[in-house]
């Protein structure tokens, strides 16, 4: 009987290792839908992840410009995603150098905080300085859709497309090699009903047999539009914790109007940006910008209630993060605690030695005189 029961839990045992193998196959194998620029998809049995969305937008007022830029890993050989826009758009590759100067703008400022008395890692304790904290931080058409074009533009395959029934939307890409979620037409409904068009990407690394990994080219799409919006609707498709940077250039400093599902968006810099044959300072334009930049974080994609829409704040209030870095005051290159207490020292020693000289002398002035011999 014991060996029968030891065999009936060994059996458990391996139906339970096996199960948990089974669901972890399962979960490498499904794919990650992702990001504000769309529902993103690859072959089932492959994985991607997009780990962060950084995306650039100028507004005028009538005209707005998305330059995208995606970080993404796993082992896709392909992917493709699809960007609600109001207007007509047009498409072309973004210059590869704008995040890296956004990055370098909105950076902290570096700043130092002096102190006075040696702490830990001082001498006489221990050398060394303390680093502090960072401060707060044409075309064809089929049943329901147009296409308004088609181009490569570098590794990427661009259609930009119209359509009046999601259902034909999600057949379309699909025939033509648009891998997306079955649940796209679902999402797409709002954007059909506001008479949205759609500009559809699909990507393939550029050495052949090689996987989808790093920071892709980025994507500038232009559109007319009265109002400053980010679409974000479709990334509750997603299956992962997204991550939202955004740049925003317009005449004024701008803020969500609301969380649309995800944490409360951050501000980590605004300021003022003027014309330059930067990257930077080229999107902004001959008269400049206000550049307010954005963090926000979706750990529930699945609880997104809509795009993104900004609106001028009251002021034009600028904000840089301060990174602090601590540091024992120094004078000529000794720290001015020794400075002062050896000065100090030697003043109360040279007070002890005036004091004692002059109590010298009274003794002297005061001693009687030596009687008569």
């Amino acid at each position: 009987m014991a060996r029968e029961h030891r065999g009936a839990l060994r059996h458990r045992a391996l139906l339970v290792v096996l199960l948990l193998l089974a669901v972890q196959l399962v979960s490498l194998a499904r794919p990650a839908y992702a990001c504000g620029c769309g529902a993103m998809v690859v072959d089932p049995k492959t994985a991607l992840s997009v780990g962060r969305e950084t995306s650039a937008v100028r507004w005028d007022g009538h005209h707005e410009q998305i330059v995208m830029s995606l970080t993404v890993d796993g082992n896709a050989r392909d992917a493709a995603w699809i960007m609600p826009v109001p207007h007509r758009a047009t498409v072309e590759l973004g210059d590869s150098r704008l995040f890296d100067e956004l990055a370098a703008l909105t950076a902290p400022a570096e700043r130092t905080r002096r102190y006075f008395w040696p702490r830990s890692k001082d001498w006489p304790f221990r050398s060394g300085d303390v680093d502090g904290a960072a401060a707060p931080v044409p075309g064809a058409h089929g049943p329901g859709v147009g296409v308004v074009g088609r181009e490569r533009l570098g590794p990427f395959d661009v259609a930009r497309l119209t359509a009046d029934d999601p259902a034909a939307l999600r057949d379309w890409l699909a025939s033509h090699g648009f891998r997306l979620p079955s649940t796209l037409a679902t999402a797409l409904r709002p954007y059909v009903a506001q008479r949205w068009e759609y500009v559809a990407v699909r990507l393939a690394p550029a050495e052949r047999g090689g996987t989808l990994r790093g920071t892709l080219d980025p994507l500038r799409l232009s559109f007319a539009s009265d109002r400053l919006i980010y679409p974000m609707r479709l990334s509750r498709l997603a299956r992962t914790p997204q991550s939202l940077g955004l740049y925003v250039l317009a005449p004024h400093r701008m803020e969500p109007r609301g969380a649309i599902g995800g944490s409360t968006p951050k501000v980590f810099f605004a300021g003022r940006i003027k014309p330059s044959r930067t990257a930077v300072g080229r999107l902004a334009g001959t008269r400049g910008a206000f550049l307010t930049a954005v963090d926000q974080r979706f750990p529930h994609p699945e609880r997104i209630t809509g795009d993104h829409e900004l609106r001028p704040t009251a002021t034009d209030t600028s904000y840089q993060r301060i990174r602090y870095t601590d540091a024992l005051w120094k004078v000529g290159g000794t720290p001015a605690w020794i400075l002062t207490v050896g000065g100090a020292t030697a003043l109360l020693l040279t007070a002890a030695a005036v004091v004692a000289v002059l109590r010298q002398r009274a003794r002297r002035r005061g001693a009687p005189a030596a009687p008569p011999a």
